[in-house]
């Protein structure tokens, strides 16, 4: 039986590996869904047959009914949740699996009561402690965030940073006490020292969250998912177990890749995201940045729809209001009708287009968008010179040209999408209001661009329907 469930934790394992590597791309990302799925369900088989073959059916039942109530209020989710919440809904799920470590690690010392700890055991305890607690607290902030239940804009106060490295002190010197107590012998003096130690992790989760601004919220939930793989790993350290030692480096290794691609694509440097209090520009750097706008043009949906009669190529860049007005199925049928009169359609995709990575690729996907049509930023930016018309629906921060033409400016560096450059850009926005970076947007004042102040959703429908009467 030891051999056989040794056996199932290597297919689980490579059913996750495999299945990661197939999320890697979008037409395989559904398959790799489902085989990552099922590495997670040989696991689960595998740790019952454990606990049956070390335990009999004792508390057997009781994971069973765990099981099935989580399972249930999983489907519910899946159904119920709106492609737009899936950033709060990753945030809770990171929040969740930290949360779950450090419960795991606490429940391990609790049944070594009376007993002593190996050194590389306590430390590993201490590490699932630590990343598991402070990954729930930054989690839950996260969601509060994208939420809208407490303010999105950086949250600071004099010396934020003083008192978060005085936490990181004094969780160092607690690890420390932890360890050196735990190895001679878990009892209260021991136990107090744990509990201390998660309090720190706890408050220091929620200072480290509370000052990124809401244009910086991909980069932070990237990092959360490696924090919480990262904990799991330590957990599997601490239980002797393959298969979540593996799944979890897994998911660490690839949350800290996204992390740096998403600092790259925001023009963070990683070492700001670790050390917190990023997504911030201070009071001079903003200057001239808010200013009122100027020779801005209106539209309506009938002068779009002539000049869609007579251009050849079309660039859709999708933003996070086109998933507010869960527009994508309109912006499909326009595709099509588009494609009908002989138009090549493409769609441009910034990294962090909406609030999480891969956002923008899964609602287009919802709508059966073809994968073909999806270019990434690297891929599309060298045909804007030779574009005829880009639709702007629902974006904002990276489209702004200040990003390459104005090095005042807080998002200066930070890679864009070059519709600027573009023949005509039509811009879909309800008003002139600014992005999550909380600066003015020149392309509103270019020559060449046009504003449509409407919903995104009634706004394509509406191009839609005075296209079919031209």
């Amino acid at each position: 039986m030891e051999i056989f469930i040794k056996i199932l934790y290597v297919v689980a394992a490579v059913l996750f590996i495999f299945g990661i590597k197939l999320l890697s791309q979008v037409k395989s990302a559904k398959k790799g869904n489902l085989i990552s799925a099922l590495g997670m369900l040989t696991a689960v088989i595998a740790i019952l047959l454990k606990m049956n073959f070390i335990t009999g059916t004792i508390g057997l039942s009781t994971i069973i009914a765990g099981l099935v109530v989580g399972g249930l209020i999983g489907l519910i989710l899946a159904r119920q949740v709106p492609m737009t919440a899936m950033p709060e809904l990753v945030a809770v799920f990171n929040g969740v699996g930290g949360g779950a470590s450090a419960m795991v690690a606490l429940s391990f010392l609790y049944a070594n009561k009376g007993g002593s700890l190996e050194t590389v055991t306590a430390v590993t305890v201490v590490l699932s402690l630590i990343i598991g607690t402070l990954t729930f607290s930054g989690s839950i902030i996260a969601f509060l965030k994208l939420k809208g239940w407490i303010k999105g804009e950086p949250i600071v106060f004099l010396g934020n940073n003083y008192l978060n490295l005085a936490l990181l002190l004094g969780i160092f010197y607690f690890a420390f006490q932890a360890i050196s107590l735990s190895i001679i012998n878990i009892n209260e003096q021991s136990l107090l020292k744990f509990f201390i130690l998660m309090g720190l992790a706890l408050v220091l989760g929620v200072l480290l969250v509370t000052p990124i601004g809401g244009a910086d919220m991909p980069v932070v939930i990237s990092l959360l998912n490696s924090y919480s793989g990262l904990a799991a790993a330590s957990t599997g350290f601490v239980l002797n177990n393959l298969v979540l030692i593996i799944s979890g480096s897994l998911v660490g290794a690839s949350g800290i890749i996204l992390t740096k691609i998403m600092c790259k694509a925001m023009n963070r440097s990683l070492s700001n995201v670790l050390f917190g209090g990023f997504g911030q520009a201070d009071s001079s750097s903003q200057q001239g940045q808010s200013g009122e706008y100027e020779n801005v043009k209106a539209t309506s949906a009938q002068e779009v729809a002539m000049l869609l009669e007579s251009v050849k190529n079309v660039v859709i860049i999708p933003g996070y209001g086109l998933a507010v007005a869960q527009a994508q199925h309109a912006v499909q049928e326009l595709t099509t009708l588009l494609e009908k009169r002989g138009v090549e359609v493409k769609f441009a995709i910034h990294p962090v287009a909406g609030r999480m990575p891969g956002h923008m690729n899964v609602l287009l996907a919802e709508a059966n968008i073809d994968y073909d049509k999806l270019k990434d930023l690297d891929e599309i930016n060298n045909e804007f010179k030779n574009t005829d018309f880009v639709y702007v629906i629902g974006a904002n921060d990276v489209v702004n040209p200040a990003a390459i033409e104005d090095e005042q400016s807080p998002i200066y560096g930070m890679p864009i999408l070059n519709a600027h450059e573009a023949g005509t850009v039509v811009i879909v926005k309800r008003s002139l209001s600014p992005g999550f970076a909380n600066i003015k947007n020149g392309l509103f004042e270019r020559s060449n661009s046009l504003m449509y102040f409407e919903d995104a959703k009634k706004a394509t429908e509406d191009i839609i329907k005075e296209l079919k009467e031209l």
